[in-house]
């Protein structure tokens, strides 16, 4: 299965179990910035332990590899699981989401968006953005989630809430990634 129609079937199983999620990470930096490809699909999940048997019961064996109990371990701790498609390769990442201000924030903003027929809950341009650099930093600077975050502003520009912008580059820490990420889209401009 492709990676539009693995998206689609997730979109789908998603809001079929009632589960809030919001599309994040390359997938939404292309829609909002310069597409590219990538291997995986990230996605924010507010799952909770009634909507595990039947995200399992539609990603079940052979197609599919999902863990019933890695997605009980994810909500307890927070963290993260994976969706694997065993014929087309395909992999989800469904990132849990915290009660850390950040995430609470940006999962509040989401919007939705027309995709491939499809419409579904996708990260503002603004969080994007952040959660971009933000990964950059913690990877030890990763220039691709760099030039994405790069891209979106770019293009998002003249919409973008600089206020809110510039309040979570500050409590993220991400000052000198933001700074650099504006003098880049300046001479990118000229």
């Amino acid at each position: 299965m492709s990676q539009q129609e693995l998206l689609k079937k997730v979109i789908k199983a998603l809001e079929a179990a009632g589960i809030q999620f919001m599309l994040t990470g390359s997938i939404a930096s292309s829609l909002q910035g310069e597409p590219r490809s990538t291997h995986d699909i990230d996605i924010i999940v507010d799952i909770q332990k009634s909507g595990v048997k039947k995200m399992v019961e539609v990603f079940s064996p052979p197609d599919f590899y999902l863990d019933e109990e890695s997605v009980l371990k994810a909500i307890k701790t927070k963290t993260m699981f994976n969706l694997i498609d065993m014929k087309g390769g395909g992999k989800v990442d469904f990132w849990m989401l915290t009660d850390e201000p950040f995430d609470q924030s940006r999962f509040s903003r989401r919007y939705a968006e027309e995709f491939l027929g499809i419409r579904m809950q996708v990260s503002s341009p603004e969080d994007t953005i952040l959660a971009k650099l933000r990964w950059a930093k913690l990877s030890g600077g990763s220039e691709k989630q760099f030039v994405d975050a790069l891209r979106v502003y770019e293009v998002q520009f003249e919409k973008l809430d600089s206020d809110y912008l510039e309040y979570w580059v500050k409590e993220l820490k991400i000052e000198s990634l933001w700074n650099l990420l504006k003098d880049n889209a300046e001479t990118t401009a000229l």
